[in-house]
């Protein structure tokens, strides 16, 4: 598992914008700035609907405040998947990206095997990256929501 004071892996997350679709890479994304990214388990599905996405969108403005240049969602579903679900939750101060082959929360080391859930996904967890190496990782322990919530991280900051 990736830990503080690593650098982010070489990987590409996806995007479904208005141009279509676009491929981000993580160097785009986190050199040369600070970034929060938090992880959910699936887009659409309860805690993450209900608590986790919500509290990132009320407090964007609070969060990008505190010197954040972008504050990305990421799940383990694809960029069609994320755009409905950012859209549905107002998430337009979010980047909302998609892990489709789960290979970012891989090279992360934070993926976890759901069976028959919906296989491989992301833990649940949030983490500040400047200039591409992390330096607060916040990751819930199984069935919990607790530390990566919005209002830990903008208290983090």
């Amino acid at each position: 598992m990736i830990e503080q004071g690593q650098s982010i892996p070489e990987s590409v997350l996806t995007q479904l914008t208005a141009d279509g679709m676009q491929k981000h890479t993580s160097d785009a994304l986190f050199a040369d700035k600070k970034v929060v990214v938090f992880a959910v388990p699936g887009a659409f599905t309860p805690t993450c609907s209900a608590a986790h996405l919500p509290g990132f969108v009320a407090l964007a403005d609070k969060i990008k405040a505190k010197g954040i240049d972008s504050i990305i969602c990421v799940s383990v579903n694809d960029a069609f998947v994320m755009k409905a679900w950012g859209d549905a939750h107002n998430a337009e101060a979010l980047l909302m990206l998609g892990d489709g082959d789960a290979s970012f929360t891989k090279a992360l080391g934070l993926e976890m095997d759901t069976e028959t859930f919906g296989g491989v996904r992301s833990q649940r967890y949030a983490m500040i990256v400047d200039n591409g190496v992390v330096t607060q990782l916040n990751v819930e322990e199984p069935k919990t929501f607790e530390v990566s919530k919005a209002e830990v991280i903008l208290e983090a900051l």
